[in-house]
């Protein structure tokens, strides 16, 4: 049933810490750290900041044209686990690689490692409190697209400053959305095992079905303000799948909801990929207003209207939705779209407005969502195709990249943001090639490194300059500096000025 539901409790960890509170000490608490630390279901708390010992590949920038959008990229490349496999086998070890800020270049900017064995979702920047912040789900995966984690937001020092998990501690949170409202509350997923008659839809009588639960959660308290069950609103029936569907995947994910956003008028809209229907939720009762597509749509679809397993459904004003209409049930072939559906209500029916396929007819399997930016383009994330465009206003590719080979992100999106990161920067001494390497993961004003060396601690002189060229920048050091016993490397804005210094780096040269 869908209901507002009374607080029992704190689900929300702050300042990287986990704790459960009380109802009278969640209002103390709020904007504070939590007190002491506790295990997480679902994922690892991120340890303190630190540049990456071993660099993430740059993506591959195809097309770069005049005329793109503002801002850095943010991804969360990890492995493509593909759709095979017994249901509930996890990813291989290198699959998880953490979120990541590029720019148009393809140059990483920061770079987050997390556990091996963990993937990163919807890494984006949002608005919590009022201010631009770093959001993303991470936590374990399996073949199947399910995830159990938790929701991370940081500030522009790269602190994570709240935790966000299941109000339900035997449930966890799933990868498929970790959206921001303005009034500070989170829609989230959740996939829950139920045990379920499966007849109606040729399944055994004693079966199990995964629930798709969505949650809008106040990100002051954790309280629940809305709990939507599927299995109250949408039967079995309307799934477009069987129990011996999606490779053999038991319980039967009839549904599998893959995105929540808010409409113009501020109710839901959720995404389902099993019945290739967008439903449109009260946010008060849960009711269901409208169906879009699928066996029971509410609206005749016009010539091009019908989507299949779409994704990242989004209002965009005057009864106007863009969504990324994979056009294909869990494996490649018609070429993907993200398409714009109008819907008159009054006359009950959907047209089609306009689409954009890419130029080389992109055929995405699972996975993927596109982005409105402020110029009037459109950035689409092609999910497990592993590439990222961007269309202008008129529908001309003027940007487009592609993953190192198996590598995709769930979602992509573009977006200005100034980072500060509390650490130092760094430097070291490429032993083979003598090079210094510079490094300030996430500092997002550096324009350029100034290497300073010498043999004593107090008597470094400049030796070397160098445009920034990625996370971990190269600067050849002259042969006069190459024995020099210490180094330093000094952060340089766009006007020269030094806004970072590394510490005073011994070099081991004998």
């Amino acid at each position: 049933m869908s209901r507002r539901l009374s607080r029992t409790c704190t689900a929300i960890i702050l300042g990287g810490l986990v704790a459960t509170l009380p109802p009278a000490a969640a209002a103390e608490q709020a904007v504070e750290p939590a007190a002491a630390p506790a295990a997480m279901r679902g994922a690892a708390v991120p340890a303190a900041e630190e540049p990456p010992e071993q660099q993430p590949a740059a993506l591959d920038v195809l097309e770069r044209r005049p005329g793109m959008g503002e801002g850095l990229l943010f991804v969360g490349p990890q492995k493509n686990p593909g759709r095979v496999g017994p249901p509930g086998e996890e990813p291989p070890p290198e699959a998880g690689r953490g979120p990541q800020i590029v720019d148009d270049r393809g140059r990483p900017v920061w770079y987050h490692r997390i556990p091996q064995n963990e993937y990163v979702a919807d890494f984006r920047v949002q608005e919590y409190r009022g201010r631009k912040v770093l959001t993303w789900w991470q936590g374990k995966s399996d073949n199947a697209g399910l995830g159990e984690g938790v929701g991370y937001i940081a500030d522009e020092n790269y602190d994570i400053i709240a935790t966000v998990r299941s109000p339900d501690p035997e449930q966890s949170i799933d990868l498929h959305e970790f959206r921001l409202t303005p009034q500070d509350t989170a829609l989230v997923v959740s996939y829950q095992q139920r045990p379920y008659d499966l007849t109606p839809v040729g399944g055994p009588a004693d079966g199990d079905v995964l629930e798709s639960v969505v949650w809008e959660l106040d990100l002051a308290t954790g309280e629940p303000l809305l709990e939507w069950r599927s299995l109250d609103h949408v039967p079995l029936q309307e799934s477009d799948e069987r129990p011996s569907g999606r490779a053999g995947t038991r319980p039967f994910d009839y549904l599998h909801t893959n995105s929540v956003s808010l409409d113009t008028d501020g109710d839901l809209l959720v995404s389902a990929v099993g019945t290739s229907t967008v439903y449109k939720l009260d946010r008060e009762t849960g009711e269901i207003v409208w169906r879009l597509g699928g066996k029971n749509s509410d609206f005749r679809l016009g010539a091009g209207a019908r989507t299949i397993a779409q994704h990242d459904v989004v209002a965009v004003g005057d009864g106007t939705y863009r969504m990324f209409d994979n056009q294909n049930m869990h494996s490649e072939g018609y070429e993907t779209r993200v398409a714009w559906l109008r819907i008159d209500p009054r006359r009950g029916t959907a047209e089609l407005e306009r689409q954009l396929v890419h130029p080389d007819r992109v055929s995405t399997a699972v996975t993927g969502g596109s982005q409105g930016l402020p110029n009037g383009n459109t950035l689409v994330g092609w999910g497990s195709a592993g590439r990222i465009s961007e269309f202008d206003a008129a529908g001309r590719l003027v940007f487009d990249a592609v993953f190192p080979q198996d590598y995709s992100s769930y979602r992509t999106y573009r977006d200005e943001w100034e980072g500060e990161p509390e650490t130092a920067p760094e430097v070291r001494i490429d032993g083979a090639s003598g090079d210094a390497h510079a490094v300030w993961n996430g500092a997002t004003e550096v324009a350029g490194w100034r290497v300073l060396a010498g043999d004593a601690r107090d008597g470094l002189r400049p030796v070397a300059r160098e445009p920034w060229d990625g996370l971990d920048t190269d600067v050849d050091l002259p042969a006069d500096a190459s024995d020099a016993a210490y180094v330093q490397a000094e952060a340089l804005d766009a006007d020269g000025e030094v806004i970072g210094a590394s510490a005073v780096t011994e070099t081991g040269a004998a």
